[in-house]
């Protein structure tokens, strides 16, 4: 399987001064915590993205196939851009909309994956986001996540920042941390 999809919409990302970050199980494995995914997940607050035109550059590859969907006004996201080519792993483009979500791009840290340096978000950014998503997975996901690294900085990183969530993400923190410490 080929990495040229990836290569290209960062190279197209990064040329448009497009702030984004990895996440997503690549994220999730450039932290140490073993998670199988079909697709690689990129993260922006760049509504851009969303614009048909901003992905000509990309479409003249035979096979690729690009598809922009703005979310509506109730939708907690911006949209998503869905990438595919042949041989190639499929890219979700995941557009924020929140306030809070604003700056993780500005903060990721880059590293190689897939033969490729790009931005990756840290893991109490990672954290923040699965607070949002709040499915069990994600919880699970925190957890493993917690268990790798400087634990007590992500900890306090974490938690200064999580009052910007809504309160069920506050309060899953809450019990997360209940969790770490009993532990």
């Amino acid at each position: 399987m080929s990495a040229d999809l990836l290569r290209d919409v960062a190279a197209l990302l990064d040329r448009e001064h497009v702030a984004f970050a990895l996440i997503g199980g690549d994220a999730l494995a450039a932290h140490g915590v073993a998670r199988s995914t079909l697709d690689t997940d990129l993260f922006t607050v760049d509504q851009r993205v969303l614009d048909a035109p901003f992905w000509d550059p990309l479409r003249d590859v035979p096979g690729r196939t690009i598809d922009a969907r703005r979310g509506g006004a109730e939708d907690p996201l911006g949209g998503v851009v869905q990438l595919t080519a042949e041989d190639d792993r499929p890219i979700d483009v995941i557009v924020g909309r929140s306030p809070w979500q604003a700056d993780m791009a500005a903060k990721a840290e880059r590293a190689v994956i897939q033969g490729i340096e790009i931005p990756v978000a840290r893991v109490s950014d990672l954290i923040l986001l699965k607070l949002y998503a709040g499915g069990p997975q994600d919880i699970a996901d925190i957890h493993q996540l917690l268990e790798r690294g400087d634990r007590d900085g992500v900890v306090n990183r974490v938690s200064a920042a999580v009052r910007s969530l809504p309160r069920p993400a506050q309060s899953q923190w809450a019990r997360i941390i209940e969790d770490v410490v009993r532990s």
